[in-house]
């Protein structure tokens, strides 16, 4: 069992990118499915998909890079953990460096970014900063 499946789908992209690897495969869930979805807006993978497995669907995220070989994810972090729940009102919502990263949400309208949740006027769980 496992204790935070959204560290797992973090740790597994961060080092992907550090590994400059085509690809990420991964078990699926619908969190994970929403947090790749917000990366792809945002441009920092190329796609996602999942398989139709009956048992077990996967989760398979395309890595991107630039025509240097860098990986256009250069940084991922956990913000809210288990131990230490992290909220925010929409008012509070942090910038990530300085506007050039994003935070990922959950809210009680769904799993968005920062961005857009300042703009719905609406609060919740930072899950993670991307940059």
């Amino acid at each position: 069992m496992m204790t935070d499946p959204i560290a797992d789908f973090l740790t597994r992209v961060r080092n992907s990118a550090n590994a400059r690897h085509r690809r990420v495969v991964m078990p699926s869930s619908k969190t994970k499915v929403s947090l790749a979805k917000i990366l792809a807006e945002e441009g920092f993978i190329s796609g996602y998909s999942v398989t139709d497995d009956e048992v077990r669907p996967k989760l398979i995220l395309g890595m991107k890079y630039t025509g240097k070989g860098q990986s256009v994810l250069t940084g991922i972090e956990r913000v809210s953990r288990p131990g230490r729940r992290m909220y925010t009102g929409y008012r509070n919502i942090p910038l990530v460096r300085s506007g050039l990263g994003i935070n990922i949400i959950s809210t009680p309208n769904g799993v968005m970014s920062g961005r857009q949740a300042r703009r719905e006027r609406v609060g919740g769980e930072v899950m993670c900063n991307v940059w």
